[in-house]
């Protein structure tokens, strides 16, 4: 079943695009979504759609950067009943765990996380795995473009996080992310976060109206579908496995100590779906494998580590159980497979004639030069 966000996921858009020199309304239709989404904000789309259009526009516009460009004018009004409520909350850790808590209703591939050691809080954000010829980076900068435009609406415009970290490599204009990331920017990170002070969310709120935070939350109370029943866990779950994957402590206990449940809940809300504990991160850890080794440039002993391996030992045998083979002769069949085929010597190429291509081979030998 495809995840859903918010047609307000494209708010800007169609500026961005016309800025990089795009037709928005091609590019919608051409990404499977009618033009009318840009004026229907609470619409859930396909988050498939939503990534085919963000890739398909950085890729035209030569535009890397085109999903935080998007993100550089949000405002909470763009959340909808959602920001109304985070807006009106008395600190921002009361608004960022009212974003986790209706984060599926915003949009249902993005997980949300939030640690604290001692002076220091990491705001993890993960993409739920899913098709891997689908490229994570613009959805990721969006993301954590409008995490950081939230937080700024309480820290002030001028506040700038400790350090802002990507998954992903460096583009080679930093221009934007700087503008909206700061100067402390990691990139080929093993998770994508940003790193701020624990005052930082402590801060008091001056502008947090209860009576609106009460009339926000009535309407969310009133409009938010009701999940069938252990579906919100079992989604939860799912989220809970992806972003413990790759501290190592993905557990069923720390699985349920993060969903605030004890273990045999988790145990027999998954039961009622079909599944065990094992066979949801087995298939999670699947389908991250086809985005990191199959599609993905970074060193297996990484790649190891990002599922959850305490080694790459453990990554080959589970690897070759689940596909047939090795991850190493996987990812070399997909290089061997997106490379240009090799030319033959003296091959003509469409671009030149027989003309130029006998010239071509003159000059280098000696016997048809005196021809």
């Amino acid at each position: 079943m495809s995840s859903l966000v918010r047609a307000a996921s494209l708010t800007n858009y169609s500026e961005v695009a016309r800025a990089s020199g795009l037709d928005p309304m091609r590019m919608l239709l051409d990404a499977g979504l009618s033009p009318s989404v840009l004026r229907e904000p609470d619409l859930m789309i396909p988050v498939e759609n939503v990534a085919l259009l963000l890739q398909a526009s950085a890729a035209q516009s030569g535009n890397a950067s085109f999903g935080l460009c998007m993100a550089e004018q949000r405002l909470l009004s763009n959340l909808g009943a959602v920001g109304m409520l985070i807006r009106d909350q008395p600190t921002l850790r009361d608004s960022l765990n009212v974003l986790m808590r209706y984060q599926t209703l915003l949009n249902g591939s993005l997980s949300l996380m939030i640690e604290e050691f001692d002076d220091v809080v990491v705001i993890r954000e993960e993409l739920r795995p899913g098709n891997a010829q689908q490229p994570t980076r613009q959805r990721i900068e969006l993301a954590l473009g409008v995490m950081l435009r939230l937080m700024r609406q309480f820290l002030g415009a001028e506040w700038q996080p400790r350090r802002v970290c990507l998954s992903h490599a460096a583009p080679r204009d930093l221009g934007a992310h700087r503008r909206l990331m700061g100067r402390t920017i990691e990139f080929d990170h093993d998770f994508n976060c940003i790193v701020c002070a624990r005052r930082d969310l402590d801060m008091r709120n001056p502008w947090a109206d209860p009576a609106m935070a009460r009339y926000a939350q009535q309407m969310l109370d009133a409009s938010a579908p009701a999940p069938a029943p252990g579906a919100a866990v079992l989604d939860d779950v799912r989220r809970a496995v992806l972003l413990l994957l790759p501290s190592g402590r993905c557990t069923i206990k720390q699985v349920a100590q993060y969903l605030g449940v004890v273990c045999r809940t988790v145990q027999r809300r998954l039961a009622e779906h079909g599944q065990t504990f094992s066979s949801m991160v087995n298939d999670i850890r699947k389908e991250l494998a086809t985005r990191h080794v199959l599609q993905g440039d970074r060193p297996l002993a990484e790649v190891s580590s990002l599922l959850g391996f305490s080694a790459p030992s453990g990554l080959s045998r589970w690897f070759h159980h689940e596909f047939g083979c090795s991850a190493k002769h996987s990812r070399a069949e997909r290089r061997r497979a997106d490379a240009p085929p090799e030319r033959s010597e003296g091959e003509v190429t469409p671009e030149r004639s027989e003309d130029e291509a006998t010239l071509g081979r003159s000059d280098a030998d000696p016997e048809l030069a005196r021809k």
